[in-house]
């Protein structure tokens, strides 16, 4: 297995950026690509870092690629970058340009946590041809909730940089608007994790509810675990074996684990 620190240029940012990525050594046929997205206070390197995500690719044979996008809701900024169009765009095909990955649809996979996992979440519901699979770790998958109740000065200057004021509410940025007007059949299989202490969790029950009453399929849990890296590094197993599995990533459980918390 390789692991690589890529710095480049991004014509979409309109400066130099960085992506670390994940190798399969062996095999002939190009291996399958997971787009794995980090939180809002990570970079690209924190899952190779803080979880051994290279050891878990590499006994999978999967290729794995962490693109760095700061603290921008993967969204093309009111004020600042357009990282949504960098992320869905030339990624891709940066990606495809440098390496011998698979470009099927059929064998990529996108993931993330906390604000990854809302990424994770808006690029399969958004293009949900491009993805065999998708999951969520502890996402802050209710923008709208979030840009409403929290107060905490830096999310609020964070949401003023991105969303200038605009409410995320009813737009594509909205996951659980996505949700409802979604083609159930066009959608790949969705996978979430939370743990059960985590301060997003009410959160997560809501889009698992808003899941179940729109017949989108979602194989949720919510077990014991907190907002930190020690349930991320072992909840990405389960999502690794979620795409990988041989039988496809579909699983059983599309109810969520406990009623959803009502949206204040």
């Amino acid at each position: 297995m390789a692991l690589i620190r890529v710095d480049f240029a991004s014509e979409a940012l309109e400066l130099d950026t960085s992506m670390t990525v994940v190798l399969p050594q062996d095999g002939v046929e190009p291996p399958p690509l997971l787009y794995l997205l980090h939180g809002l206070t990570d970079d690209d390197t924190a899952w190779t870092r803080f979880t051994s995500i290279e050891r878990y690719a590499t006994e999978r044979g999967l290729a794995v690629v962490m693109p760095q996008v700061h603290r921008s809701f993967y969204a093309d900024e009111a004020y600042g970058m357009k990282f949504w169009t960098f992320l869905s765009d030339e990624l891709p095909r940066l990606v495809h340009r440098f390496f011998k990955v698979s470009d099927q649809p059929r064998r990529t996979y996108v993931a993330g946590l906390s604000m990854g996992g809302y990424g994770a979440f808006k690029w399969a519901l958004r293009e949900p041809h491009r993805f065999a699979a998708a999951a969520s770790l502890s996402g802050a998958l209710d923008l709208a909730y979030l840009q409403e109740h929290d107060d905490r000065p830096h999310i609020r200057a964070l949401m003023d940089r991105v969303f200038a004021g605009r409410e995320a509410e009813g737009t594509d940025d909205d996951l659980l608007h996505l949700v409802r007007r979604a083609r159930v059949d066009q959608l790949p299989p969705l996978m979430l994790r939370c743990g059960t202490e985590d301060y997003l969790a009410e959160i997560n029950q809501r889009f698992a509810g808003a899941c179940a009453e729109a017949g989108v399929t979602l194989d949720s849990a919510f077990t014991p675990g907190d907002h930190d890296w020690a349930y991320w590094d072992r909840e990405i197993q389960q999502v690794l074996d979620f795409f990988t599995n041989p039988r496809g990533p579909v699983r059983p459980g599309s109810a969520p684990a406990r009623p959803p918390a009502p949206r204040p």
